[in-house]
């Protein structure tokens, strides 16, 4: 990796009054798979738009790929807006070459570039088919191709993983990690954890228009101490006083945060003590409880929300 391809300081965006994005920071180093994390109207979008120059800020300050000027960069960037569109006329391989062409590849390169990509991703048959007469799913990878037709160095997604079924995400998960290997910096939206966990090396954590973290996956996760989970066969003795006072019973399990002692001050008073170990294990904390920790539970009720409509029209 090398510098980076991504840097905002201060971006603030008001509409009819209301700020939509408040003072937020990024840093997206080259290379890497970023993700942007947080509920629908959260101002994801807005951002995107601004480090793009689609929009510009109020307040603040951001270059992409090393142009003060984001425009400048567009033919080294695809860009896939959480809006699709594509003309339903069109031929899925036309319709990537077109694509192509607005970042300035030559048509005909372009023609030929898609027909490979869709080939090589188990599509070859729908070469030549209309938009129209693609499955949503189809259509959203038919999209997602014209966006990386022109080999960009930066690829930015919103939303990209919005309406599709698991088998269409997972394809889709494939393509990105693709993508990276190959030298591109990802960035993408998204309100889905799970996406963000697999994928991303690093995260922003937006709520309410503002960062609310931002750094590596690891880092966030590291926010909460792991918890512990045990099961032994005595239920009381004197080895209860290690356990700390906040340990929770749950039909006969304890849970309670690893110690900052460390596990085996304790697993030398469970058998000094005769506990009787019958179950011990100690469990990271995932991004989704950082998140709640971080950006709070109504936002990850939000996150869920929006995520089950999706399964419930997919």
């Amino acid at each position: 990796m090398g510098g980076l391809a991504i840097e905002a300081r201060g971006l603030f965006k008001a509409f009819d009054g209301k700020a939509a994005v408040d003072g937020i920071d990024l840093a997206v180093p080259e290379g890497t798979i970023y993700g942007v994390l947080g509920p629908n109207g959260a101002g994801k979008t807005t951002t995107l738009r601004m480090l793009l120059g689609i929009i510009d800020p109020d307040q603040g300050h951001r270059t992409l790929l090393g142009r003060e000027r984001p425009l400048e960069a567009a033919h080294l960037v695809g860009y896939l807006p959480e809006e699709r569109g594509l003309y339903p006329a069109m031929t899925a391989r036309d319709a990537i070459a077109f694509m192509g062409a607005l970042r300035g590849l030559p048509l005909e390169v372009g023609k030929k570039r898609a027909a490979g990509m869709l080939a090589e991703n188990g599509l070859g048959d729908y070469v030549d088919k209309p938009i129209k007469s693609l499955s949503k799913g189809m259509a959203q990878t038919v999209q997602l191709f014209g966006t990386i037709i022109h080999r960009p160095k930066l690829i930015v997604l919103d939303e990209p993983f919005s309406g599709l079924d698991a088998i269409n995400q997972g394809r889709l998960e494939h393509l990105i990690r693709a993508e990276a290997e190959a030298g591109a910096t990802i960035i993408f939206s998204t309100h889905v954890i799970a996406h963000a966990e697999r994928l991303c090396e690093r995260i922003a954590i937006i709520a309410g228009g503002k960062v609310r973290f931002e750094g590596r996956v690891a880092e966030a996760r590291d926010r909460l101490r792991p918890q512990v989970r045990l099961r032994t066969r005595l239920t009381d003795g004197p080895w209860r006083s290690a356990l700390p006072a906040d340990a929770a019973n749950e039909n006969g399990v304890f849970h309670f945060e690893l110690p900052q002692s460390g596990i085996e001050p304790l697993l030398k008073a469970l058998i000094e003590g005769g506990a009787g170990i019958e179950e011990l294990s100690i469990e990271r904390p995932g991004l989704h409880d950082a998140f709640v920790a971080i950006a709070g539970e109504a936002a990850a009720r939000e996150m869920r929300s929006a995520q089950e409509s999706e399964l419930e029209t997919a």
